[in-house]
């Protein structure tokens, strides 16, 4: 049986970790600035390709990004705040899976707009079809396949290795850096995600996933003012 940071306990199984209340509010704090900073982020690219008068297809990548992004930080903080909720089982299940979405959705606007049009479009469409078999793995059978899952998210994070060259080439330099910063972060994050008994482990994890998120977000909004 384990115990949340108000005391209530869980008699029913899954069994969920032990978090501290320290541990809780340092989760909530990286959290919060994720909800807090995020939505204006996004909405003020989504603005300024609109406002810009960009084509239908920044427009279209950018949104999608945007999205996917906002449903990752909403479903991780529902899913890791809520820790007494009765749905707290269907929200780690669409927390997980919401994971999916954002790595296809973060794929979606670079390789719409900085990949040759005749392929861009074939890789992003083979992106979001192996993101829909981890999304459908995760709500489906969400404590199965967890091994499976997890290589599934670095593989479809590093999907990219193979068109690194034109993508790099079509950004900038910054652009590119960042690009790839993120998916160090990312990859680098999943260490602590494993490291179940580090003090703080699930605040920072999540630390990781912000600064990889902001990473990304600076290289698109680079990519599209440029």
């Amino acid at each position: 049986m384990s115990r949340d940071p108000d005391g209530a306990q869980w008699a029913m199984q899954p069994v969920w970790p032990v978090v501290t209340a320290s541990e809780y509010r340092a989760d909530r704090v990286v959290h919060a600035v994720g909800l807090l900073v995020a939505p204006v982020a996004v909405a003020a690219l989504v603005a300024d390709v609109v406002l810009a008068r960009s084509g239908p297809l920044v427009v279209l990548g950018v949104a999608v990004y945007g999205a996917a992004l906002l449903t990752m930080l909403t479903c991780s903080a529902l899913y890791n705040l809520l820790r007494s909720s009765p749905w707290r089982d269907w929200l780690r299940r669409c927390d997980h899976a919401a994971i999916f979405a954002m790595i296809a959705g973060t794929y979606t606007p670079f390789t719409l707009l900085w990949l040759p049009r005749e392929w861009g479009w074939a890789f992003c469409l083979a992106v979001w079809a192996v993101a829909a078999v981890g999304i459908a793995i995760k709500l489906a059978w969400p404590r199965r396949l967890e091994r499976v899952s997890l290589v599934l998210y670095l593989a479809l994070g590093w999907s990219i290795l193979p068109v690194v060259g034109p993508m790099t080439a079509a950004l900038s330099p910054a652009g590119s850096l960042l690009l790839l910063a993120g998916g160090g972060l990312y990859s680098l994050g999943v260490v602590f995600h494993l490291w179940n008994r580090l003090p703080y482990q699930n605040a920072i994890w999540h630390g990781f996933v912000l600064a990889a998120a902001a990473c990304h977000f600076a290289a698109i909004a680079l990519g599209v003012a440029g």
